[in-house]
């Protein structure tokens, strides 16, 4: 049986997903046929219900929760592990007045509507609207082309951004750990609901021991994450990985559920998303 996946081709993905697709775990019958894209291509793709496994962003979760659940493995949570709001002009930190006023015109460069990014930047700078969407690896040259104010970045880029002269704001992942004492959910892996509920369970049971054969054999699959990734230095690469692939990755457990519960209670208040009437979990 062929099932369609869609992930990023950024190393934590790479990493997590190298043993399922290259058949190194025992697939039970299963194979998969991959798209490598980036976070708000597939957080597109989930909404208009195109593939049957896919990871998207938590934000983007909450619009199509009544077609997709969320798998108890592959997922990316942790501390330390948030976004971060930059800049090539001087600002003076989060507290700077130009970020805080009503009438704020500055452009923020944002790697797509339905990240958890932007999620996590309506909740701190609601008065920030000014936003254009851009693929998260052309933010660092926005800024330095000076296209935009602020850039909002993720993935392998929080390593880079320094090495060219630029500069953080704010950690939005900090300030979500200390608003709420949880760890910050970012994407997780969902898969169609109108799949057999044995299936669901056997794709969530090869996730989990895709991700705990990558933990066992940490260098198998690196000429895998080299060819897809963005920044191709191996510590880059490896640094990312440690970030954003975790206990979590493996098993969301109480923790995690607790985190994505907290995600989408906090942004219900605030009318950032819908309601939501289904079970989100498998």
């Amino acid at each position: 049986m062929k099932l369609t996946l869609g992930f990023s081709p950024c190393p934590n993905d790479t990493f997590i997903f190298d043993a399922l697709i290259h058949h190194k775990i025992d697939t039970e019958g299963l194979e998969f046929e991959v798209s490598y894209d980036d976070v708000e291509t597939l957080n597109q793709k989930a909404l208009r219900g195109e593939l049957d496994i896919t990871k998207l962003s938590f934000h983007a979760f909450a619009y199509v929760a009544n077609q997709y659940a969320l798998l108890d493995a592959g997922s990316a949570l942790g501390f330390g592990v948030g976004p971060l709001l930059i800049s090539k002009n001087h600002f003076e930190g989060s507290a700077d007045p130009q970020l805080h006023s009503p009438n704020a015109k500055l452009k923020i460069g944002i790697p797509g509507k339905y990240t958890t990014a932007n999620f996590l930047l309506g909740i701190a700078y609601p008065q920030l609207q000014n936003k254009q969407e851009l693929i998260f690896s052309e933010i660092e040259s926005a800024l330095l082309n000076e296209q935009i104010d602020l850039g909002l970045i993720i993935h392998e880029n929080r390593f880079t951004y320094q090495d060219k002269g630029l500069t953080k704001i704010v950690d939005l992942g900090d300030y979500w750990e200390k608003l709420t004492g949880c760890a910050i959910p970012l994407g997780g892996i969902v898969i169609n609901r109108n799949l057999e509920h044995d299936l669901q369970l056997k794709v969530n049971r090869l996730v989990r021991q895709s991700v705990e054969f990558a933990f066992a054999h940490p260098k198998s699959g690196i000429d895998f994450i080299r060819q897809h990734a963005q920044a191709m230095e191996e510590s880059v690469m490896y640094k990312h990985i440690e970030l954003y692939v975790n206990k979590y990755s493996i098993n969301l457990g109480e923790e995690g559920r607790k985190a994505v519960d907290t995600l989408f209670k906090l942004a219900q208040e605030r009318n950032i998303i819908p309601a939501i009437q289904e079970n989100l979990y498998i």
